[in-house]
């Protein structure tokens, strides 16, 4: 089963606190208690009825399907105004993030994988519900749970010490504006054949891509060029890592009797 994320609750909590509104103040303007809608705010309304979702439209200028579909949070004032001005693009969400996803027969999200052979047509297919209904989808126990998750594989060594050809399980990021530097991403880019896998932080319009592999150098991407930002939650690997040497055995002890002796010092300055 394939569907859209629902952004009907996190839409509606984005757009009051940007018109700086209180759920007592907006609800009486909607003409519903605020018990109703704070319900819908919080997701605790899963079909909201057909009158509300007309009046919510009809309130921001902003059309149902948008509201259902469009992560609002992540869009630009200028976006917004599109929207509201009516710009047929963004309607369709041409120029929007819309996350297609799958999930089993129990309504749970699946993880799904993008392999080796898969990269170059996810590009194109990223949004297409049948693209990601054709990848292959499997689940992992202790993922935290109201995230969504893929899992992308990598080559090259611009990341090492995370190994070549390591499998990467990413969150989906909805919210660039809170990235903190420097986060481990897979970053999806417009007219790329491939996505790459960075350290992620932005400067202004652009984003700084740095690998853990300090042999390559940092470069930057326009934000509009970057489709998708999946940060990174851990790796699985079939290489094992190199045994310890001398010198790392050495260097680890070295550490270890200079953390004892700044406990001692500090006692004894007590």
């Amino acid at each position: 089963m394939t569907l859209q994320k629902n952004f009907w609750a996190t839409n509606l909590k984005t757009l009051r606190n940007r018109r700086k509104l209180s759920q007592d103040l907006l609800a009486e303007q909607l003409g519903m208690t605020r018990s109703k809608y704070n319900a819908q705010e919080n997701g605790q309304t899963v079909n909201p009825t057909v009158e509300d979702l007309f009046k919510i439209s009809d309130f921001y200028r902003i059309s149902v399907d948008n509201l259902l579909r469009t992560d609002i949070s992540i869009l630009s004032d200028g976006q917004l105004s599109e929207i509201e001005k009516g710009n047929t693009a963004y309607q369709k969400g041409e120029q929007l993030r819309v996350l297609a996803i799958s999930t089993d027969k129990n309504n749970r999200e699946n993880l799904e994988y993008v392999p080796i052979k898969a990269r170059a047509g996810y590009l194109a297919g990223h949004n297409d519900p049948e693209f990601i209904a054709s990848l292959p989808k499997f689940s992992l126990p202790q993922l935290p749970s109201g995230n969504t998750f893929r899992m992308f594989p990598t080559t090259g060594d611009s990341m090492l010490p995370i190994p070549e050809k390591s499998d990467i399980i990413a969150r989906f990021v909805r919210d660039w504006k809170h990235l903190k530097p420097q986060t481990l991403c897979i970053v999806i880019l417009r007219g790329e054949q491939d996505f790459v896998f960075k350290q992620v932080t932005q400067q202004g319009k652009e984003f700084l891509l740095e690998s853990l592999n300090k042999t390559y150098h940092p470069y930057t991407v326009p934000i509009s060029d970057v489709l998708e930002l999946w940060q990174f939650h851990s790796y699985q690997t079939q290489i094992l890592p190199e045994p310890f040497t001398e010198t790392q055995d050495l260097s680890r002890s070295l550490k270890t009797l200079q953390a004892d002796i700044r406990v001692l010092l500090e006692r004894a300055q007590k």
